[in-house]
């Protein structure tokens, strides 16, 4: 490691104080924002300052009874912000993509826009057993972080192309929010993407973990690269090293290593916040990737220059981000849960192609879902970060 990478490192790992907070955030009254996994944690924390700004704020978390008492918190808690938000639950469980799908449409039937898009649930390395695997089948950390997380995002890009349309004067203002990790610098395999184990994992639970935090970035800049000339901003972010769930499950030994390290949970909500809010995320530094405490990080200064080659376009020179997306989406158990999605040389017949690359979800029998009644039994606990 040369000394300028580790001193990119240090940087993340000891941030400086945040320089942008809910004080710097405007009124933002008739906006409308989804927070995956809000019920605590940094999602609870971005909530809690997403509340104060007017917005309404849908909390996405698998326990409807979890999410209604983290929003009575926030709605009681004293005093009452000058323009209090309106804080609503959605039934959301990145486990199972039949929730997924039907989390998306009761959006849709409650919501003519989506303003900003927070994906920040999911679920920590130690957090699940080894081997744990989605309602599909799939490996919990890729399943989780990428696939239900793709899937959702997808099925939501109308409500994201309908707020353009009402905020014409405000480009980039229209933001995804993908939630990245540390852990892709410092244990991601190299390229960062085994594709020969993405759904299925390795016995390495962490190094699984890191894999799938590359996956969201890799997403994340190829939505980037797809959804700009719509006016859509797709920034990637990593929230920081965190006094939060995801480390439960750690060995006590590893433990005593991290602790002088972690930070409390509403410093990463302020990289949230920076991501999905600050006027210094535009639409012509789309694809940016937001470290602690609320910095934008140029490629050129990752640690990881295998991986930023990676995520590059093959006709740069990389391996196109493209290829992740495809092998996520081209398995038929996902197929069953959404009948429409069938690839054929990378490309998903039963989605629009306007523009090229750009895809929809209409055809994918959403349209007949009804709200999501809840899933049951799981393999996989979701948090988070």
């Amino acid at each position: 490691m040369t000394m300028g990478s580790f001193r990119q490192l240090r940087t993340q790992f000891f941030p400086p104080k945040p320089a942008f907070t809910d004080k710097n955030v405007p009124s933002q009254k008739d906006k409308v924002f989804i927070v995956t996994g809000g019920n605590s944690g940094v999602g609870f924390e971005l909530c809690t300052m997403l509340y104060g700004t007017g917005a309404t704020i849908y909390m996405t978390t698998r326990l409807q009874e979890r999410s209604l008492h983290a929003i009575k918190s926030i709605t009681d808690a004293s005093p009452t912000p000058e323009t209090p938000g309106m804080m609503k639950f959605l039934l959301l469980d990145l486990n199972d993509l039949s929730s997924v799908k039907s989390a998306a449409v009761t959006f849709a039937q409650a919501e003519d826009k989506l303003d900003v898009l927070w994906n920040n649930a999911g679920t920590g390395a130690n957090r699940v057993q080894p081997g744990a695997r989605t309602a599909q089948g799939f490996e919990a950390m890729i399943g989780m972080h990428c696939i239900a997380t793709l899937l959702f995002t997808q099925l939501l890009l109308p409500k994201l192309r309908a707020a353009v349309s009402a905020s014409p004067t405000s480009p980039g203002s229209v933001r995804v929010v993908w939630t990245s990790s540390i852990l892709v610098e410092t244990t991601a395999p190299p390229n960062g993407i085994e594709f020969e184990n993405l759904t299925t994992g390795t016995p390495d639970r962490v190094r699984n973990y890191a894999v799938s935090k590359v996956g969201s970035w890799m997403l994340g800049r190829e939505m980037a690269r797809r959804w700009g000339d719509m006016g859509i901003a797709s920034v990637v972010q990593n929230p920081g090293n965190l006094r939060a769930q995801s480390y439960d499950g750690t060995p006590a030994h590893r433990m005593l290593f991290i602790k002088p390290m972690l930070h409390e949970p509403r410093f990463g909500g302020y990289t949230e916040l920076f991501a999905g809010l600050s006027p210094e995320v535009t639409l012509e530094r789309n694809g940016a990737y937001v470290i602690p405490w609320g910095r934008i990080r140029e490629d050129r200064d990752c640690s990881r220059k295998d991986i930023v080659k990676a995520m590059m376009p093959k006709e740069e020179g990389g391996l196109g981000a493209s290829r992740l997306e495809a092998t996520l989406l081209d398995n038929t158990l996902i197929s069953e849960v959404f009948p429409g999605i069938l690839y054929d040389g990378g490309k998903c017949a039963a989605m629009d192609a306007t523009p090229p690359a750009l895809y929809t979800f209409h055809n994918c029998g959403v349209s007949s879902v009804v709200p999501n009644p809840g899933t049951g039994s799981r393999t996989a606990d979701v948090s988070e970060f």
